[in-house]
């Protein structure tokens, strides 16, 4: 069977750590299509199943050396290209291979008699390509779905004329159309007055988004409606959509320890093996005396050889973690490494954002509450003020002003992180913010506002309260389901859900969706000390959010999600597994995808080693058959290979 580079050679591979290359003229993959490699298997096994009735019934026509001659023939059409590869192999110094290994005891095997067993051996082999192949495909096809999200060719509107070209000669500043029914194909900003977009691809949600010009919009989006024009802000590699899909292309590089650990293992094995087989033959010959049969020892030592060979384990390891990575691609979660799969099944606590994971991040003011000014005017200061911000908050505030073309802007603009805004509109310095931004700048405040439920942002004018905005967001649809999930999962024994808006807002979410512990009106470095406290407890952590403040808490966290739709940057790039549907209902998803690899993984092992240290002894012993060895090697890979594939086919 093949050796785990042969797994790397349908990927690209380099210094040991493989991706899937996707740019690489290649034969698309089809499902259902014949492939042209089975043609040569099964004409062998047709003249090796003839070759086998032949001999058995003794045909005088069929003996030596017509029947040599026969089976050679076989040998070179099915075992020629493994002969060959063994050969180059060893010219460049590598002799401890399993070609190397296949090829000694499969020539041994016809130099004893032997002709159809070291032919099945070779056929079996060839099989189990086919079965690797089409496991690897498998995968490679549930990846490569997110691939055709990219657009190929983009219609760009210079002085006057559309111009067709490939996204990647597009430059920042250009204007693109996008037609009705296309896919934008480059981050921007809307030039249009107004766009209906899909925006499955990025977040799984396919009900339109409407957009207004001046916002966001994202390659990958569909446009529903009329031909728009969008500004360009990011180059097609920086796209958000090209970074997660580089990440899909980079994810099988990071291998799992226990992928590592059997690749040193084979390393160290094949060699020993190697030399034990020798030993068996020599050794003997010094015990046994004159009882020595060298035919009887060389046979045995042919079938240790066949035996040995680390098949099951080299190939259906790795290919059971690419499995999980494809399985994970077609549910919308990358991981961006097999270790990752690893490390998620350990997960006991999962400690996650509130706003944009649980909830939406689209708010929307539900009431106006102005001390002294009238409430257009009041509004107004505050928009004009929050414009410089891109919080979700800030855009609703925005949103709900309806301000066009206002002379008046904001200046001398403070953010201060965790707290609000600060900054000059019209001569007047705006505060707007929570509760602890009036704190800190001694604002005097009427204490009833700490009972408020809804998220509220409190302004004060020239130092003195003014007044206040409530603002709601809407949890997401599959939220409680995300919750219920996590619990069922045996390990996982503390759902925590940490969040920067106030403990009011925490509580009533925490109790909607059955969150066992939730802590409010944290800063994003209160989330990191509050991440800390459960590691030192021992706890294995997994984070879940999607903003830039929660980019410190992903790396901190032993396995950091993020929500890979409409996330930050930073976010995404700092996490270890991407929710592409920003769907919170995935994370249950991505544990069960990382244990049931896992589960199988260790099957495989166990399966491996149990029947090869048995068939081992027994052919030591000479009880085993090269038959025996054969479906020791080659079947129990074969095994190995179809419980990989199971992974693929599982539903989560």
């Amino acid at each position: 069977m093949s050796h785990e580079h042969e797994i790397e050679e349908n990927l690209d591979c380099e210094d040991g750590a493989c991706a899937v290359d996707f740019t690489k003229e290649s034969e698309p993959i089809k499902e259902g299509r014949f492939n042209k490699a089975y043609i040569a298997p099964i004409i062998g096994l047709i003249f090796l199943l003839i070759g086998i009735g032949l001999d058995f019934y003794k045909i005088p026509l069929f003996e030596f050396p017509i029947n040599l001659i026969w089976f050679g023939v076989i040998y070179l059409f099915i075992g020629g290209p493994i002969v060959l590869k063994a050969l180059k192999l060893i010219a460049k110094g590598d002799v401890y291979n399993e070609f190397v290994l296949m090829s000694v005891a499969t020539i041994g095997a016809f130099a004893i008699g032997s002709y159809a067993e070291g032919i099945a051996v070779m056929l079996f082999y060839v099989v189990g390509e086919l079965f690797q192949e089409s496991a690897v495909n498998k995968a490679k096809r549930s990846i490569e779905a997110l691939l055709k999200v990219q657009v190929e060719e983009v219609t760009v509107l210079e002085n006057g004329k559309q111009l067709i070209m490939h996204p990647k000669n597009v430059h920042v500043g250009q204007v693109i159309l996008a037609k009705s029914g296309q896919k934008v194909a480059l981050d921007g900003e809307l030039i249009s007055e107004n766009a209906s977009l899909n925006t499955a691809a990025l977040t799984g949600e396919s009900k339109p988004d409407s957009k207004k010009k001046g916002d966001t919009v994202l390659a990958g989006m569909i446009n529903l409606n009329q031909v728009v024009e969008i500004k360009v802000t990011s180059a097609y590699a920086d796209t958000k959509l090209s970074k997660i899909l580089k990440l899909v292309q980079d994810a099988v590089g990071r291998k799992a320890k226990t992928q590592l650990l059997i690749s040193r293992l084979a390393k160290v094995y094949t060699p020993i093996v190697f030399w034990l087989a020798i030993a068996l033959v020599i050794l003997p010959f010094f015990f046994l005396g004159d009882n020595y049969v060298f035919q009887t020892w060389f046979q045995r030592a042919l079938i240790f050889l066949v035996i040995s060979c680390p098949c099951a384990l080299v190939i259906s390891i790795p290919l059971g973690y690419f499995g999980g990575i494809g399985a994970g691609s077609r549910n919308g979660i990358l991981f961006k490494g097999s270790n990752f799969l690893d490390l998620i099944t350990k997960v006991d606590t999962v400690v996650m954002d509130k706003t944009g994971t649980l909830t939406k991040g689209v708010f929307e003011v539900q009431e106006v509450v102005s001390k002294e000014l009238n409430k257009e005017e009041f509004i107004s200061f505050v928009a004009i003020l929050e414009m410089n911000s891109t919080h979700p908050i800030a855009d609703a505030i925005v949103d709900y002003a309806n301000i066009i073309d206002s002379q008046i802007k904001a200046t001398s603009i403070e953010e201060i992180s965790g707290h609000g805004m600060k900054g000059m509109v019209d001569g007047k310095e705006i505060l707007a913010g929570n509760l602890r931004l009036l704190e800190k700048f001694n604002v005097d405040f009427d204490n009833q506002l700490r009972k408020i439920v809804d998220t509220i942002v409190v302004v004060a004018i020239n130092r003195e309260y003014a007044g206040y905005i409530t603002i709601a967001d809407t949890i997401k649809e599959d939220a409680k389901k995300a919750i219920t999930d996590l619990h069922s999962i045996a390990k996982v024994t503390q759902i925590v859900m940490l969040s920067g808006d106030k403990q009011l807002v925490v509580d009533k979410v925490a109790k909607q969706l059955s969150i066992d512990k939730a802590l409010g009106g944290l800063l994003p470095e209160d989330k990191i000390t509050e991440v800390e406290k459960l590691k030192a407890q021992g706890r294995t952590i997994a984070f879940i959010g999607d903003g830039i403040n929660d980019a410190p808490v992903i790396t901190l966290s032993d396995v950091g999600l993020a929500m890979g739709g409409l996330g930050s940057d930073a976010a995404i790039e700092t996490a270890d597994v991407i929710i592409q549907t920003d769907q919170p209902s995935k994370i249950a998803t991505a544990i069960k995808i990382g244990n049931a690899t896992n589960k199988i993984i260790w099957q495989n092992i166990y399966l491996a080693l149990g029947v090869k240290i048995l068939v081992l002894i027994l052919g030591a012993l000479g009880m085993a058959t090269m038959w025996e060895a054969v479906i020791a090697d080659v079947g129990v890979a074969l095994l190995a290979i179809l419980n990989a594939v199971r992974i693929q086919r599982m539903k989560f």
